[in-house]
């Protein structure tokens, strides 16, 4: 009896799954997907019927009216709420024509309340001040102001520092010119002096300026101060001049003196700096010197009175210290030329220059 039961249960085991009686369940049995051997590569390619290429599915034609492509002439018209309906044709149905009413802020012209809420305007200047107090509030005010634009630096700048070999066999001279600073951003003390004299021999000229100086825009400051020149009369002038950076830039210098004995000249510089490697940098300059009148006293004659043409190679071993050698023109012009041939002097040379350019 037992050997029957066992006979039967692995007979009903080894059949297959479609084989069994569902319907003792109460269900038909389901039908079983027949296996596709091509697809599943049980077969050799040459005993499998060939493939149907897939079909592309449609393009869907853009609306170009819609879009926006087209002027509104060559465009039939459309119901107002049609365009704003989406279809089933996805973007092609949008109206991208109503994107064109949306205002760049970028644009100029762009009415600032567009791009900013009107509310943002509104309230107190320091709003902080109606919690903390104003006495609390303000020495943070101050540091801000200091650490952004305010804060005092200084620093001294020998432009010029050179001794002249003239080219004609002439007596060597040498020259300074350095100023010096001490300030903000907005608003400098300078110092600035200058002079020329012969190697060995007496000072020539020599001139000390205290100045007021004011930035009047990015790269440009208004100065305005005092003058006085030790030699060769110990004369003091009002200065009025700007100095600062011109487009394409060049360094430039400009001044008006008046003495106090009446007299008006004036002095422009102006030089540029063109890198040809990182440390060997040209620099050619001018300095151009004018008078209203002239001044017998300084043997200066009306109208252009000096030109000074040169060019200077520096070599800087370090951004604070650049030895340089050049070559420079000075010129005596106009009546002031005509006085120095009246007195025997040679009113034009070229000279040779050595000398050093330094900061701190």
């Amino acid at each position: 009896m037992i050997r029957v039961a066992l006979l039967a249960g692995s007979m009903f085991a080894a059949a297959p799954l479609a084989a069994q009686d569902h319907s003792a369940h109460g269900e038909e049995p389901a039908a079983q997907p027949e296996m596709d051997h091509c697809a599943m590569g049980h077969l050799p390619p040459e005993e499998c019927p060939p493939k149907e290429e897939p079909q592309p599915a449609p393009e869907l034609e853009m609306d170009h009216c819609a879009m926006g492509h087209l002027p509104p002439e060559q465009c039939p018209p459309k119901d107002r709420q049609e365009e704003h309906e989406p279809t089933a044709g996805g973007m092609a149905g949008m109206d991208h024509g109503s994107h064109g009413g949306i205002t760049d802020k970028s644009e100029p012209g762009a009415a600032p309340e567009e791009a900013i809420p009107a509310r943002a305007f509104d309230g107190p200047r320091h709003a902080a001040d109606a919690i903390w107090g104003s006495e609390a509030m303000e020495p943070s005010r101050e540091q801000l102001a200091r650490e952004n634009g305010g804060m005092t630096t200084g620093m001294i700048l020998v432009e010029r520092l050179e001794a002249r070999i003239p080219t004609d066999g002439g007596e060597d001279g040498y020259l300074w010119d350095a100023q010096g600073w001490y300030g903000g951003d907005i608003n400098r003390l300078v110092l600035k002096t200058e002079g020329e004299g012969k190697l060995g021999g007496a000072l020539e000229d020599a001139e000390i300026q205290a100045l007021y100086s004011r930035a009047i825009g990015p790269f440009i400051d208004l100065q305005a101060g005092v003058r006085f020149d030790p030699e060769p009369d110990g004369r003091t002038h009002l200065v009025v001049g700007v100095q600062g950076l011109a487009p394409y830039m060049f360094h430039v210098d400009g001044a008006l003196f008046l003495s106090d004995r009446g007299d008006l000249t004036a002095r422009i510089k102006a030089e540029y700096d063109q890198k040809i490697t990182r440390r060997l940098i040209l620099q050619p300059r001018i300095e151009a010197e004018f008078a209203a009148q002239n001044i017998p006293e300084r043997e200066i004659g009306a109208g252009i009175t000096k030109v000074e043409p040169g060019l200077r190679l520096r070599y800087e071993i370090v951004p604070e210290f650049a030895p340089y050698i050049g070559i420079e023109y000075e010129a005596e012009v106009a009546e002031t030329a005509d006085i120095a041939r009246a007195n025997g002097e040679d009113p034009d040379g070229l000279k040779a220059v050595i000398g050093l350019r330094a900061w701190f």
